[in-house]
């Protein structure tokens, strides 16, 4: 009888310590005690006085993550299906200047909370390029984006999306939420106001719901739903949490309180009974006028007085209103003034028709950057240069040179580059090279700016016309990738010219012959630079060599000879020393001569340049002649035209 007593009263204690095992947990606020046991933090997310959870603040380019400590058991050794789950947040994005978003915040269910490796700016903190779309993540992410990376295909800067390991959302709607009518309303993640949001998962059904709501009424109908099975991505045990980052542009990401549930629903959360945003940063205007002038009074005498004055006015960031909704990050004068050691000479990268660029160095990151500072002979004037940091500045392509920043001071105009350790890449084709590109090194380039010109041309939400693609504005990173650069030569004008003035801007060598007559820049004249492009990567030479001879002088003539005379490969760059794929130089020498056409129609598109590089189309045996846009229509047979080439006289 004892022992049937004490095997039942075993059994009894181990039902109850099995069924206590973790499911479920609610924070109406995070400054209780023991939360911090319960909330891992990492990167800059904090729990303020109020009882918030902040993720991010007003610094750019950082990230922070919060997650429930101990891990949920998703799945049990008997069932490979993974558990339904709810969850519900109260969120508010606050931005550092109205309207302009820095990227945003995700729920996330993930195998372990360290993200050490991962990145912020587009990367929400989750992942870095290395590791998106990997199925060894096992990342279940709903985003709540306030940019629009292209990227990553978003849908706007304003959406929530249903990400699987990657950053590229499997589906995403603009926000919103249905109201008592079942109306959709439009919601702004950034207007700094608290949103409940909900995310649900069905097992049985392998739907994944999201909803959003301004308010503590649930709407009937979810934002989004989605089918999916959530098994062979979610492991046994998996962290509960959120992670938001910052980029160029910073905001702060708060949460306000959180409750998660599995095999259940979470619990509800009343808005009115969470903590409330912080205020608005007290401004100390008053009492850093009257220290400042104490301290002027007894610290300093008569001349030291001016020689501050004067250097704090040479030295002085004077804002106006219009700056202030202009991204990117503005920089301080003074910043970028002891980033460059007062734009010595030493630090001088090279200097174009528009200023010189220095190397710098940030004093708080000691981040490398480049600084372009317009000169002021130049006719780049300031509405130009605006127009160059709102165009530039929302650009993203990994072929081009990413804007980080930007600063004006008076006549001085600076914008901030990543610093590209390798240079341009014609101090690696031109005179004597210290490093000689291998064939391979020199396509890889090819392409890449080939690609980031398609982005410019077709990518972007508007057309972008670089106006001066050639080898000195094409830098090489640390990996001899290459990326296009200098976007100064924007159809842009100085105060007090004629905005419907064309002017013909560029580089000799590189313009088309419509150019001289219309003064228009196209995408077909951008084509017929990156066509002089591709002949001086290939051959190793300017397009206009002053030091050759009168026959060699220019060198789509030089090429277009050789090939009448059945010697293509002889105008290939002799430091190559014949180590070289054939075929691949003749494509792309080819290439060059058919965007170099003298007719726009005759040039293929950029779309259809990378097609011709990436072999997906065949390059036909003579491109057009360099006159004509139809050569059947002339009556011509294109290939004993080409055949007969000897000159470029007889075209």
């Amino acid at each position: 009888m004892f022992s049937f007593l004490t095997f039942f009263c075993f059994m009894i204690s181990f039902s109850i310590l099995a069924s206590s095992e973790l499911d479920e947990f609610t924070f109406t606020t995070f400054n209780v005690p023991n939360t911090n046991n319960n909330i891992t933090l990492s990167g800059v997310a904090k729990i303020g006085q109020n009882g918030f959870l902040q993720l991010t603040n007003d610094t750019n380019r950082q990230m922070g993550h919060a997650f429930y400590s101990s891990p949920f058991h998703f799945k049990n050794s008997s069932n490979s299906s993974a558990s339904s789950f709810s969850t519900c947040f109260a969120l508010a994005i606050v931005p550092q200047y109205p309207k302009l978003g820095g990227h945003g915040l995700a729920f996330t269910i993930s195998p372990s909370n360290d993200f050490s490796t991962a990145l912020p700016s587009q990367y929400l903190g989750l992942l870095n390029a290395s590791d998106i779309g990997n199925f060894s993540n096992h990342i279940f992410a709903v985003e709540f984006d306030t940019v629009r990376d292209f990227e990553f295909g978003d849908i706007n800067d304003n959406h929530v999306g249903v990400n699987i390991n990657s950053l590229q959302s499997n589906k995403s709607a603009a926000a919103a939420y249905f109201n008592d009518d079942d109306k959709k309303q439009d919601m702004d993640l950034k207007s700094g106001k608290v949103i409940l949001a909900w995310v649900e998962y069905d097992s049985v059904t392998k739907l994944v719901n999201v909803t959003l709501s301004p308010n503590s009424l649930k709407p009937k109908i979810p934002l989004l739903s989605f089918h999916l099975d959530l098994s062979p991505i979610l492991k046994e045990k998996m962290y509960v949490g959120f992670s938001a980052s910052a980029g160029l542009l910073a905001s702060s990401h708060y949460i306000l309180g959180w409750s998660f549930k599995l095999n259940g629903e979470a619990k509800f959360l009343d808005l009115d009974s969470l903590p409330s945003l912080p205020g608005p940063k007290k401004k100390h205007t008053e009492l850093i006028i009257v220290v400042s002038i104490i301290a002027v009074v007894f610290a300093l005498s008569a001349i030291l007085v001016a020689i501050y004055l004067i250097w704090r006015f040479k030295n002085a960031d004077v804002i106006e209103p219009w700056e202030l909704e202009i991204g990117p990050h503005r920089y301080s004068y003074l910043e970028l003034k002891k980033a460059t050691r007062g734009f010595k000479e030493s630090e001088l990268l090279g200097r174009g028709g528009f200023g010189k660029v220095y190397k710098g160095i940030l004093g708080k990151s000691k981040a490398q950057i480049a600084v372009k500072r317009i000169s002021h002979e130049s006719k780049q004037g300031l509405r130009e240069f605006v127009s160059e940091i709102a165009s530039i500045g929302r650009l993203r392509h990994r072929n081009l040179v990413q804007l980080l920043g930007w600063c004006r001071r008076r006549g001085d105009l600076l914008l901030v580059y990543e610093f590209m350790p390798n240079g341009s890449l014609d101090k690696f084709l031109f005179d004597r090279p210290k490093i000689v590109l291998t064939w391979e090194q020199r396509l890889n380039i090819i392409k890449g700016i080939a690609s980031g010109l398609l982005y410019l041309h077709e990518g972007y939400e508007q057309v972008v016309v670089h106006r001066d693609i050639k080898a000195s504005n094409v830098l090489l990173d640390g990996e001899l990738n290459g990326k296009l650069g200098d976007f100064g030569l924007a159809r842009l004008y100085d105060h007090g010219s004629n905005p419907s003035t064309t002017r013909v801007v560029g580089t000799l060598g590189y313009l088309s012959p419509e150019l001289s007559r219309t003064g228009w820049a196209t995408s077909s004249s951008d084509v017929f630079a990156f066509g002089a492009f591709l002949l001086e990567v290939v051959c190793g030479r300017r397009p206009i060599e002053q030091k050759a001879r009168p026959e060699e002088f220019v060198l789509e003539d030089l090429v277009w000879d050789k090939l009448g005379e059945g010697k293509i490969l002889d105008v290939v760059d002799c430091r190559l020393k014949g180590e070289f794929n054939e075929s691949e130089v003749l494509m792309v020498l080819k290439l060059g001569l058919m965007c170099s056409n003298n007719q726009p129609l005759a040039r293929p598109s950029i779309r259809q340049v990378i097609r011709y590089l990436e072999g997906e189309i065949v390059m036909p045996e003579a491109p057009m002649a360099r006159g004509s846009d139809d050569i059947e229509g002339l009556g011509f047979d294109e290939n004993e035209l080409w055949n007969s080439l000897g000159s470029t006289n007889s075209i």
